[in-house]
């Protein structure tokens, strides 16, 4: 795929971030730079200002004479982060409840039930995408941008974790529970109920994924 957008290398950070967060780049793989620059059209300067600003982000590392690998996500910072973002998820929830519409319920119904026929078709890679678009939502619906850019920050590392990290069939099947209880706190516009579980959901997914640390090298 040929990028011919003016920001070439922000065209190019969007492009090695979804290749990170989808799992297609994995944490420790060495970026080939080569490689990317035939794929995307581009000269190295382009790509390798994106990597700085993946570097930003913590998504990648940049190593003297090694160049460019994926960031690998310790323990420690899963256990930093999640609680970070479910006290986000936590706000944007009470602050939607304030706003939210019966459109609004009509949309994050029907990616519910879209994310739940992931489920049952045990297709884990589509869950996560559909799971993402619900948490994004309510972060629209809020409409706070200082929340909404607080958020964004922490997502791609978020993201990425959940890639790497497959959840077990008992921790999937609670996970989803989890999202039946967020579906009935929001058809009753309880913000207290929804806050709280936003919150929980977060925090019982850091010590989940600490505990099975797929892919995940020890702090």
């Amino acid at each position: 795929m040929l990028i011919r957008h003016r920001s070439l290398h922000d065209d190019v950070a969007l492009m090695l971030r979804e290749m990170i967060t989808d799992g297609e780049l994995r944490p420790g793989e060495k970026i080939v730079e080569q490689l990317l620059c035939e794929r995307f059209g581009v000269s190295r300067t382009p790509l390798r200002e994106a990597l700085k600003v993946l570097a930003a982000e913590g998504l990648v590392d940049l190593l003297p004479r090694r160049g460019a690998v994926v960031a690998q996500i310790t323990v420690a910072e899963i256990e930093e982060l999640f609680p970070v973002m479910g006290a986000l998820e936590a706000l944007a929830g009470k602050l939607a409840m304030d706003r939210i519409t019966d459109r609004d319920v009509e949309k994050l119904s029907k990616l519910h039930e879209k994310m739940m026929s992931c489920f049952n078709q045990r297709d884990q890679k589509n869950y996560i995408k559909v799971n993402r678009e619900i948490h994004e939502a309510i972060f629209e619906m809020a409409a706070n941008g200082a929340l909404t850019s607080l958020y964004h920050q922490l997502l791609s590392k978020i993201h990425m974790v959940r890639f790497v990290a497959r959840k077990t069939s008992l921790q999937w099947e609670r996970a989803t529970q989890d999202h039946e209880k967020i579906m009935m706190a929001i058809e009753q516009r309880d913000a207290d109920a929804l806050s709280d579980i936003l919150f929980v959901h977060m925090v019982e997914t850091a010590a989940e994924i600490a505990r099975t640390s797929l892919a995940i090298q020890p702090a």
